[in-house]
Order: C-alpha cells, then structure tokens, then sequence
C-alpha cells in the first residue's frame, strides 16, 4: 500500500509475446516510414498538382499510426489494424519503388512477430501451472 494514498501499487499487465514482437515491428516500422516519408518529399514523387511537403505529412501520419496501434496489439482488431497499415505501407511503392522493398521487409517481420508471437503464447498458456496439460487422446 502506498502511504499517501492507500492504494495498493498498480501491477502491470503481462504482455504476449505476439503484442511484445509487434509492438517492436511498428516502432522500428515507424522510424523508416518517416524517413520514407522524407524521401517522398525530397525527390519530389508526389502526383502532379500535389505539393511535395504532403509526402513529410503521409510519413509522419503514417508513423504515428503506426505507434498507436502498437499499444492496442492486445486486442484482435490492433493487429487487423496492423496488418492494414502494413498494406498502407506497401502502397508507397507506388511513388517510390524502393518502399516496396521496405514494406516487404516489415510485412515479413509483421507476419513472423504475429504468427509466430501468437504460436509462443498459446504454448505458454498451456504451460502455466494450473493449466490442463491433457493431449485429447
């Protein structure tokens, strides 16, 4: 209990390990968006009667959409909404081809931290003490 206010200290919530990875993806994920979306600027790879600096704007939205959803990977609909922007992502190669590669590369690790991440929790669920260890035969 804390003395000012009685409250028992808050305990954090245990994350997954599909909500740890992914999280991890979409931060790293976000950095390189907004570079790409710098890269857009840059170049000047915007449709004709768009101003360049829209591509700093995409970037950046992008970016900080991919940050929020990393903090509703608990729920199903965050990693749907990931794997949204991952496509969102990989529309960019249609101005700069160079980001298809990227979006390649992070839809690839998306998929494994998703993938992968859920198989771990579902394996550690069945190894948490308590839990019924049965095959089904």
């Amino acid at each position: 209990m804390t003395a000012a206010t009685g409250d028992a200290p808050r305990v954090p919530r245990r994350r997954g390990a599909a909500e740890s990875l992914g999280s991890i993806v979409l931060a790293f994920e976000a950095i390189v968006v907004f570079l790409a979306g710098l890269t857009i600027f840059g170049l000047k790879e915007v449709p004709p009667g768009v101003e360049p600096w829209w591509g700093i704007v995409a970037g950046t939205v992008l970016a900080v959409l991919l940050v929020l959803t990393g903090r509703f990977l608990a729920h199903r609909w965050g990693i749907a909404l990931g794997w949204v922007l991952q496509f969102v992502v990989l529309l960019g190669a249609i101005l700069v081809p160079a980001i298809g590669l990227v979006a390649l590369i992070f839809g690839g690790m998306w998929a494994y931290a998703t993938i992968k991440g859920a198989a771990l929790d579902r394996r550690n669920a069945q190894l948490a003490p308590g839990a019924d260890i049965t095959n089904g035969d």
